[in-house]
């Protein structure tokens, strides 16, 4: 009997929204996909480092829709084991510590994937910084860099630039003119007042009319079933164990967070092996 695990996935975005892919090749010398923000979903959560570690409900954080989602895998270890993790590597992704160029979001994510599933993110997105950098124009937007790093360590999200085109009203207007386009203005809403009264009791004539419930007669509703898990006991016994395991370990105190979960979880998922072994 093994656990059924929870499923871990990669939320990545485009900090640039596009701006990226546009002007990369125009100002870099080279085409640049995206500038990539990185988030784990796993637990019904999403975990991302901007000013130190954070996390909300999955599809809830502010970064938005995910331009793509990679499923790393599976994981085994409990949340509760997760969480006492990310307490001790805390002071490691705090906003003190953000770098942009060397300790930011995507490094985050990939030490988190490999503590789960023991799989790292794609190498498309951890070298991006050493791929900008090394450009022709890198050391020229470094201070935006710089500035981006700044919004990051405060948790805020990066904004696209909007460009839009000035518009500038004439500086002056003439007496008639003003009257003119005033009451030009006031018979157009005149007009389209009166078509609107006129289609909407038009509409009213012509629509279909609807079904009437009796009196103290409700609406019949299909009644929903409660669905139970099945292997729902025996899942949360072996998170049990597998906790119970991982406390015992650091205990010892001869082995970091991330190696006594690792322990835990594959002597617990040894033991149902062997048991399941022995019964057939």
């Amino acid at each position: 009997m093994a656990e059924e695990g929870h499923k871990v996935c990669l939320n990545v975005y485009d900090l640039s929204q596009g701006l990226a892919r546009q002007l990369s090749t125009s100002f870099l010398g080279k085409t640049i996909e995206a500038i990539w923000h990185t988030g784990v979903v796993v637990y019904g959560n999403e975990y991302y480092f901007g000013g130190g570690i954070q996390n909300a409900p999955a599809g809830t954080t502010p970064y938005g829709t995910p331009i793509r989602v990679i499923n790393l895998g599976v994981t085994h270890v409990p949340k509760d084991v997760f969480e006492m993790y990310l307490q001790e590597i805390g002071p490691r992704y705090t906003a003190e510590t953000y770098s942009l160029l060397t300790h930011n979001c995507n490094n985050f994510s990939n030490e988190v994937a490999q503590f789960l599933v023991d799989a790292s993110i794609p190498d498309y997105i951890l070298n991006l910084p050493n791929e900008v950098m090394s450009s022709p124009m890198g050391a020229v937007i470094l201070p935006m860099i710089q500035q981006l790093e700044t919004t990051m360590r405060a948790g805020a999200v990066p904004q696209a630039p909007q460009f839009r085109p000035s518009t500038v009203a004439p500086a002056i207007q003439t007496a008639a003119t003003v009257k003119k386009s005033t009451s030009i203005d006031n018979r157009e809403v005149e007009s389209k007042s009166t078509s609107q009264a006129e289609r909407a009791s038009s509409e009213e004539q012509e629509a279909p009319k609807g079904t009437i419930h009796p009196a103290g007669e409700a609406q019949q509703e299909s009644p929903i079933k409660d669905v139970q898990d099945p292997l729902g006991k025996a899942r949360s016994k072996v998170q049990d164990e597998i906790s119970a395991e991982f406390a015992a370990l650091m205990a010892s105190g001869t082995l970091r967070a991330s190696e006594a979960a690792a322990l835990a979880t594959k002597r617990v998922m040894q033991r149902y092996g062997h048991m399941n072994a022995a019964q057939s």
